[in-house]
């Protein structure tokens, strides 16, 4: 038995995904910049591909970048807007992905300021806290929709009302978000927001960027001016026609699969917190419906995952993203929980395969492990 509880780290590509895009491979394989037929049907995909993003977020398709990946567009979206204004303040928060945290760390050494956002016990950050860090040099507010790790959703609704009172950029990072819930770019008030294919059953090497119109950018990338002159390559036709067919099945699925997913998550929640010492990390309630995470006193993540694994359970302990590295997840500790605790966090995302019937014999397999590895630590009371 092979059980696949990990989608926040990636997802299969659905069927309808892989024919969707199959004749952009030998068939449709023109360049969308060339003139002649071929690449005029390459053009036509790419713009049909585009409003189909654009639908899923309420977005206009003329404002849809497409990129390589999540970590992409977030960088594109906060060095874009770093070096246009050459300097300034950028806000964050605590809790954020790689591909965020990474790049503000990297524009500190070029000379910004940037102020990371502590966040409460659940994950959750406070608009009252960004509002109260704004300077008068701040450029950028970028503030995730939903936490990789805990599964919490930001406030970002509320977030994006103070950015626009005060005339700073907002952006956020909805790769977890965008296709699991409803995703609305004109209600969050939200400047830019960073899209990732392979997060919703379609490829992975495929990625998007909503940027408002009127919202200027410098381009991270140089060459024949692609994308609106804001990412040169040429574009990844298959994969983009993939992301559009994944976005548009995700559209029509939303409800039904949140429905699914809530049942099966609930009920792991439910039964894993009868484990002695155990812990829900993230929001109980305002969290990604797909998305079950916690912390087992006494033992450690990394050898919990090993052991699901030999029962056939694919399961993650911190982000997949930085998982190789041995260090306590910074956005576990940003709760406040000890670092000894949260080596021993699991993550659980499941997907719209996953049974009822997996889900029992997770149920069924887990407390043995955790019990086992107890039993060997050093850290866990006798």
């Amino acid at each position: 038995m092979r059980i696949y509880f990990d989608h926040a780290a990636t997802t299969p590509v659905d069927a309808e995904v892989v024919n969707a895009m199959t004749e952009y491979f030998d068939k449709k394989f023109g360049n969308a910049s060339s003139l002649h037929s071929f690449g005029m049907e390459a053009r036509e995909a790419l713009e049909k591909s585009r409003e189909k993003v654009a639908k899923l977020i309420n977005a206009d398709s003329d404002e849809i970048i497409f990129t390589g990946s999540g970590t992409e567009s977030d960088n594109l979206a906060i060095k874009g807007i770093a070096y246009r204004f050459g300097e300034g303040h950028i806000i964050t928060s605590g809790i954020e992905h790689p591909a965020v945290m990474e790049t503000c760390r990297y524009l500190e050494k070029k000379g910004f300021d940037v102020t990371y956002i502590p966040v409460d016990e659940y994950g959750s950050v406070m608009p009252d806290k960004v509002e109260a860090a704004i300077r008068k040099d701040t450029i950028l507010i970028s503030i995730m929709h939903a936490n990789n790790e805990i599964g919490t959703i930001e406030p970002v609704e509320e977030i994006g009302k103070i950015a626009r009172r005060h005339g700073i950029l907002f952006h956020t990072d909805a790769v977890q978000s965008v296709g699991k819930i409803p995703v609305d770019v004109k209600k969050m008030n939200v400047d830019m927001l960073s899209i990732s294919s392979h997060k919703i059953y379609g490829p992975k090497g495929v990625g998007a960027l909503y940027v408002r119109r009127g919202v200027r950018l410098e381009p991270i990338l140089h060459g024949g001016g692609h994308e609106r002159g804001l990412r040169s390559s040429t574009e990844n036709v298959a994969g983009i026609v993939g992301l559009a067919k994944a976005c548009e099945i995700a559209m029509n699925r939303m409800e039904k699969d949140a429905a699914h997913l809530k049942k099966l998550r609930d009920k792991i929640i439910r039964e894993v917190l009868n484990i002695e010492e155990s812990y829900l990390t993230g929001h109980p309630s305002n969290r990604l419906p797909h998305h079950a995470s916690f912390y087992f006193r006494g033992i450690e993540g990394e050898s919990l995952i090993l052991l699901l694994n030999q029962k056939g359970i694919a399961a993650s302990t911190g982000s997949a993203c930085s998982s190789k590295k041995l260090q306590a997840s910074h956005v576990l500790l940003a709760t406040g929980i000890k670092p000894e605790d949260a080596h021993g966090s699991l993550r659980v995302t499941l997907g719209r395969e996953n049974t009822e019937e997996e889900v029992d014999y997770f149920l069924e397999v887990l407390p043995r492990i955790v019990e086992k590895l107890r039993e060997i630590s050093p850290l866990w009371r006798k």
